[in-house]
């Protein structure tokens, strides 16, 4: 029969399998019916379902009752007010904290209004959990050390005091607690008959610990403890509280609280089962690795009495990868054998990036993983569907928002017309792409439709509709803001003409999930107030991020990932611990902003370190299976990492030991890892190396070759002819960005703009004054007309107007000088010896009082130097050749003065270009030699000829495969076409 006190099973033992098999043994002389009375409490569903697969396997018999601690609260005969649901509750928490946020501002931290009242949730349920009611808060001494953050924390803290009313509804916490004591209340009157167990649990929560020492009362009441460490000796049981802090990281206090509560010593605990422990000798070294740090000196002394240490290490793997990716690629090889050996293996690790990672590297070979966290619900279609509609409100709309939403895989899957749909969006992404504007109206979208396509029209027509409204979200209660959501999501995913029930929104187990919380959050909205559509998007995104969505139909049943908590409910022969760095196993303490760690200490609070103390003994009992591998990487994607805490003390002990074979047998641990290492990183070398492309100098016919440029494109021609090549000759444009911003490209042309109409309506006689007062009034209005984004319109003006008063001032004194006769006005002239035809627009030409000219050249950047001009930037010297030609019709053959350049930015300096006449013919002579040139067949377009600077970026850099060659490579000619 089962007898009543404390019981454990150590690690090293398969918990549920054991506590199973001891449970039958103390039953086997009872009749049927009274194991079908006996009430079982587990920790875990997971360790439920376990526990219930033992009992299968001992063939045909009467189940217990088994039950989830949680279970409690469900009891039939409490009568107990229904609980608050959470969302309810941090809705509530969420105006609240809304409140101080606006009258405190930088309260919040960088956490933001849901994330503290989030964190606030978090504490007054383990206030519920530990029972301590608002007014301890009284009785906290705020002394002069204590920071003014922490007194306004601490006086909000008293403002949600009201939810401790017996007269508020209870949370969940809160209900869970009192049923509890209601139930132990019962108890007192009229304990069970039956017996009564709770397995698996440590008491880590107050009410659970409550719940444990009641059920070790009653006189068939019995608690069994999982990962029980019979190695560590009395002093260090004793030591863990010893101090003036407790020992909260040491992975046995909290079961070490829960004995010293009940009066019970270490060696007054019984085996709940016979099965020994898989390495007894590997328990008593992690046992003596993990002693408190004030007894660690004993390691000396005590340390020889661990005996040959190669043993202990028997079953050990140690795997050190360089980098995160290694480390993924080398635990899925390390999967991928047990599949094919049929041993049972689980990764266990909190590192969910790395265990995601592994999934992917395990996809390779058809082998799925049954993940126990399941896949995000914000990662999900759905997910990412809603969340993106959601943070698409109150801000206009992009075009790459646009895209995104018209793209996506649920979009207009509720109508016939789907291909039609993703042809559409194909055709106005090349056109928004190329001719903009950034961010599309309902008038851009009309003017794109094409008069003899009225099925563009309706497809237009509705995404007009669709959107409407999704740019002007004003703060509004949370029901209109879920119907504004909703409407938005619907009207899209059933697409022109289609029906929402016909689509697939809401087909999915994640998109019934989506569609669950939506509701829940429009039941819970009367108790919401109102919201930013900022606002109501971060919420969104924090329920989602909430929710996992398990797919184990298609996994591999020999393998499981787990969390760390899990890991007492496994029943692996191969384990491998993963991820065994600071700030991941153990992770780093999460900050709590409305208490001290001074504060939690003198209310009874559980410090942060509990939860370090918990992945202690989580990592105690993973490292108790038969076959064990550790793995760390020793960089993440940012920096150097440290080793888990654990994993130093382990390898420290196992080196300070070396008369007793520690370091031999820390040596052979890393020997199997790199092992591991080697074969995956075998795996990722391939087999044969692909040749890498040489410098590409492609050599088209001579009829291909281009006959007219401008000249603009001959400084291309001289840097880069392979850009000139592609562009020309292949007439391969780049694609615009699909997030469009304000690059130089834009300043440039907006500058010109602004200049060229300031120019061309200046007025004789204009003023100082009244020139700059009209330069900024025009420069406003074009910034207007031409920059979508408002940061950018003011920086600009504000370089504007610091060169305004010398821009007017200089112009006042070129108008003296001449006359604009020439402005954005295009010429073009053949060359003598070439059927070739060089183009020009120049910026500004102006006619001198002795009828010679002056060219311009407005610039947004720095200016070229003569040197510069003379071998690479042409522009001037050539458009001067052209004027002297009679390339401009307006003006016919012209000598020409002067070539200035005009920087619009900067201090607004000009300067004029020093190059003789001489010169200037010159460089004519050496653009015929260079087109001429160019137009041989033998003549190839070298890629990144002779660029300014080697960190220069050509458009065509990946057509021709630049990184494969570097600059120094010579150019590979071949015949094209």
């Amino acid at each position: 029969m089962i007898e009543r006190g404390l019981f454990q099973l150590p690690i090293g033992v398969d918990f549920a399998r054991n506590f199973v098999a001891g449970f039958l043994e103390r039953m086997a002389d009872a009749p049927p019916e009274d194991i079908a009375r006996c009430e079982i409490y587990l920790n875990s569903g997971r360790m439920q379902r376990r526990v219930r697969d033992e009992f299968d396997r001992h063939g045909a018999v009467l189940l217990p009752r088994l039950r989830l601690i949680t279970d409690v609260a469900r009891q039939p005969f409490l009568t107990l007010p229904v609980p608050v649901s959470g969302l309810r509750r941090r809705l509530e928490l969420a105006q609240l904290v809304q409140t101080v946020v606006a009258r405190l501002p930088g309260f919040e931290a960088g956490m933001g209004v849901f994330g503290l009242a989030d964190s606030l949730a978090t504490l007054m349920a383990e206030m519920h959990d530990q029972g301590i009611s608002p007014e301890a808060f009284d009785a906290l001494e705020i002394s002069e050390t204590h920071a003014e953050h922490w007194r306004r924390s601490l006086a909000f803290i008293r403002i949600v005091a009201r939810f401790f009313d017996a007269e508020s509804p209870p949370d969940t916490d809160a209900r869970q607690r009192l049923a509890i004591e209601a139930q132990i209340a019962a108890w007192q009157i009229t304990p069970p008959e039956h017996p009564v167990i709770i397995a698996g649990s440590t008491g880590s929560r107050g009410a659970t610990a409550l719940f444990l020492k009641a059920v070790a009362a009653l006189p068939k009441g019995a608690v069994v403890l999982p990962g029980f460490d019979e190695t560590l000796p009395e002093s260090s049981w004793n030591s863990l509280d010893s101090g003036a802090t407790p020992l909260e990281d040491h992975p046995q206090y909290r079961l070490h609280c829960l004995l010293r509560d009940l009066a019970v010593a270490p060696v007054e605990v019984t085996r709940w089962h016979s099965a020994a422990p898989a390495h007894p000798a590997r328990n008593a070294l992690l046992s003596m690795a993990l002693r408190p740090a004030p007894v660690t000196d004993q390691w000396l002394a005590e340390g020889p009495t661990l005996g040959p240490l190669a043993p202990a290490c028997e079953g050990l793997s140690l795997i050190t990868a360089p980098t995160p990716r290694a480390e993924a690629d080398a635990i899925a090889l390390i999967l991928r054998k047990a599949v094919e050996t049929g041993q049972k293996a689980a990764l266990i690790s909190p590192d969910r990036t790395l265990t995601r990672r592994v999934s992917a590297a395990l996809a390779r070979w058809g082998v799925i993983a049954d993940d126990s966290a399941g896949n995000p619900l914000h990662h999900s279609a759905p997910g990412r569907f809603l969340r993106h509609l959601a943070q698409m409100r109150g801000k206009p709309l992009s075009l790459e928002a646009l895209l995104i939403a018209l793209k996506h895989p649920l979009t207009a899957t509720g109508s016939t017309q789907r291909g039609l749909h993703l042809r559409y969006t194909r055709e106005l992404e090349i056109h928004m792409r190329r001719n903009g504007p950034a961010f599309p109206d309902p008038a851009t979208l009309r003017a794109w439709v094409k008069a003899a396509d009225p099925d563009r029209a309706r497809w237009v027509e509705w995404l007009i509709a669709t959107m409407e409204g999704v740019e002007t979200a004003p703060i509004a209660p949370l029901s209109a803001c879920i119907e504004t959501h909703l409407r938005l999501a619907t009207s899209l995913a059933a697409g022109p003409g289609g029906q929402v029930e016909a689509s697939e929104l809401w087909l999915t187990e994640a998109g019934g999930q989506s569609l669950a919380i939506l509701e829940e959050l429009a039941r819970e909205a009367p108790h919401a107030g109102s919201y930013s559509a900022s606002d109501y998007a971060e919420l969104l995104t924090r329920l989602f991020q909430q929710v996992s969505l398990r797919q184990t139909l298609t996994a591999h049943p020999d393998v499981t990932i787990l969390g760390t908590l899990e890991a007492r409910a496994h029943d692996a022969d191969l384990v491998i611990m993963a991820g065994l760095n600071e700030g991941s196993w153990p992770a780093t303490a999460a900050p709590d902003p409305w208490l001290s760690r001074k504060m939690r200490l003198d209310l009874g609070l559980l410090l942060p370190e509990r939860q370090i103390g918990l992945a202690a003994h989580d990592f105690q009992i993973a490292l108790g299976a038969p076959e064990v591998v550790l793995t760390r990487s020793r960089r993440d994607a940012e920096a150097e990492t440290i080793p888990s805490r654990w994993l130093n003390r382990l390898t420290n002990l196992l080196n300070g030991l070396p008369e007793q074979g520690g370091q031999e047998a820390l040596k052979a641990m890393e020997a199997r890892g790199e092992a591991w290492l080697r074969l995956a990183r075998a795996l990722a070398t391939p087999t044969e190396r692909p040749a890498p492309a040489t410098r590409p100098a492609p050599r088209p016919p001579a009829e291909a070759r281009p006959r007219e440029l401008p000249v603009t494109a001959i400084k291309t021609l001289i840097r880069d002819p392979y850009a000139v090549y592609a562009g020309r000759i292949l007439r391969l444009k780049p694609l615009d960005p699909l997030r469009p911003s304000p690059d130089p490209r834009l300043r440039g042309q907006a500058l010109h703009l602004i200049v060229e109409t300031f120019v061309k309506e200046r007025p004789p006689e204009e003023s100082l004054e009244s020139g700059v007062e009209r330069l900024l009034g025009i420069a406003q209005t074009v910034l207007d007309e031409t920059v979508p984004w408002p940061s950018a319109r003011r920086l600009w003006l504000s370089r504007i107007t610091r060169i305004a008063q010398k821009f007017v001032r200089d112009e006042t004194l070129r108008a003296a000088r001449g006359t604009p006769a020439l402005i954005e006005k295009k010429g073009s002239v053949s060359l003598k010896n070439t059927l070739f035809t060089l183009t020009a627009k120049p910026d500004r030409i102006d006619v001198l009082a002795d009828g010679a000219v002056q060219i311009y050249d407005y610039k947004s950047g720095d200016l070229p130097s003569n040197p510069q001009v003379e071998a690479f930037d042409k522009q001037l010297p050539l458009e001067a050749a052209m004027a002297a030609r009679g390339a401009f019709t307006d003006l016919g053959p012209r000598e020409v003065a002067a070539m200035t350049y005009i920087r619009l930015g900067g201090e607004g300096e000009c300067r004029d270009v020093q190059l003789p006449s001489e010169t200037v013919e010159g460089v004519w002579e050496r653009l015929e030699q260079l087109i001429a040139a160019y137009l041989d067949p033998k003549q190839g377009f070298s890629a990144r000829r002779a660029l300014f600077e080697q960190k220069t970026v050509s458009d065509y850099d990946h057509l021709s495969r630049f990184g494969e060659w570097d600059m120094t490579a010579a150019a590979d000619g071949e015949d094209v076409g």
